[in-house]
């Protein structure tokens, strides 16, 4: 990425007020269990959103992204609404949005954006440019705001203002993870706590895989998902599908129809997952995550049924070639894998996936080792 004041500055004419950056994240184990009230366990990865921001203060907001058009995009903040900035402007537009819903008196700004967090690989691209806006938007107007309520600012940001009902994970990973650690989150009280993740020390490496296949949130089946998760709690007199226990599961499943018992499976046993792999990660155990992301992977493949063929192949040629598990990542229909593997393997099995694709007849993916990142900070 380039120098950003100085990129900013050839754009806009004047130097930036700061630069912020907002990591994306790779999700360990716990998919499609926050808008469930559930367990999560991201860490951010050395990958980030970054921006230079300006404050104006004529009520004009201006977006310029490396990775977009070319072009500046322009809007009064007092327009802002759901569906009046289009593409990939209306992240970060709709934090400032939120903000502005959510009482705080802040205004324009011109804002210089680069990201190399790839886009549509289930590594959290979208939350990262939002995380990055509402970290630049609390330092530059003394906002008081912690990590947790940027967080849930940029998440109702997606939800209410771009149209994508996720949960808070990706946003509270982007702005809470520490470097050299794992985020255990509790998104029914938002409680969490941070767990070593150190994988050097123990000679493991995560490999993450963009498999290159795209794939978008609000195509309308994410939504679809979340809504047969409400509508089984409902039927079982549950307030979301964490009340559910893994004892109570078996019975609850015998109330519910069919095609609704899978995506219950999957949210209760998920949950179970994340704990189980919190108990390894705090007791040292790092290798005993491995059947836990297999399982994991297999639970997304079978019951959520949100893999596609390219994510089973990462996933089955890596554990082939000696990955300890591995499992999709994110949303689903496509994006990344993560595989944990051992240091001295990690180009054999990234040199094994890569030859599985080219065999399948699918496009190169992209590979390479994450280590936990430090979250959203100011860089200047």
């Amino acid at each position: 990425m380039s120098d950003l004041s100085a990129a900013f500055e050839a754009t806009y004419g004047a130097a930036p007020a700061g630069v912020w950056a907002a990591p994306g994240r790779v999700n360990l184990i716990g998919e499609h269990t926050d808008y469930n009230g559930g367990f999560v366990l991201p860490m951010a990865i050395p990958y980030a959103a970054r921006a230079a921001v300006r404050p104006r203060t004529d009520g004009v907001l201006r977006f310029f992204s490396e990775q977009g058009d070319g072009e500046v995009t322009s809007v009064a903040v007092d327009s802002l609404a759901p569906g009046s900035v289009p593409g990939w402007a209306q992240y970060p537009a709709g934090v400032v949005w939120a903000l502005r819903e959510a009482g705080h008196d802040v205004g324009g700004a011109d804002v210089y954006l680069s990201s190399d967090v790839p886009g549509g690989a289930g590594l959290s691209s979208s939350a990262a440019l939002e995380c990055v806006i509402a970290i630049a938007y609390r330092d530059l107007h003394g906002l008081g705001l912690d990590a947790t309520e940027l967080a849930l600012l940029a998440q109702r940001a997606e939800n209410a203002f771009v149209g994508v009902p996720c949960g808070m994970m990706d946003q509270m990973a982007s702005t809470s993870c520490e470097e050299g650690a794992a985020l255990f989150l509790d998104t029914r009280d938002m409680s969490s706590r941070q767990v070593p993740l150190e994988l050097v020390g123990q000679g493991l490496r995560l490999l993450v895989i963009d498999t290159r296949v795209k794939h978008d949130l609000g195509d309308g089946a994410y939504a679809e998902l979340r809504a047969g998760c409400e509508r089984a709690a409902a039927l079982l007199g549950l307030a979301a599908l964490r009340e559910l226990s893994l004892d109570g599961l078996p019975g609850a499943l015998d109330q519910l129809p069919a095609e609704l018992r899978p995506l219950v499976h999957h949210v209760v046993t998920e949950n179970r997952r994340v704990e189980r792999a919190v108990e390894h990660l705090t007791a040292g155990e790092l290798a005993e995550l491995g059947p836990i992301l297999t399982a994991g992977h297999a639970s997304l493949r079978d019951d959520y049924r949100v893999s596609c063929p390219e994510t089973d192949l990462a996933v089955s040629a890596a554990v082939e070639a000696g990955a300890l598990g591995a499992r999709m990542t994110g949303g689903g229909f496509g994006g990344s894998v993560l595989a944990l593997v051992r240091a001295e393997a990690l180009e054999q099995v990234a040199a094994a996936v890569t030859t599985a694709f080219t065999a399948a007849g699918y496009a190169e993916p992209r590979t390479f080792a994450a280590t936990p990142a430090a979250g959203a900070h100011r860089i200047s």
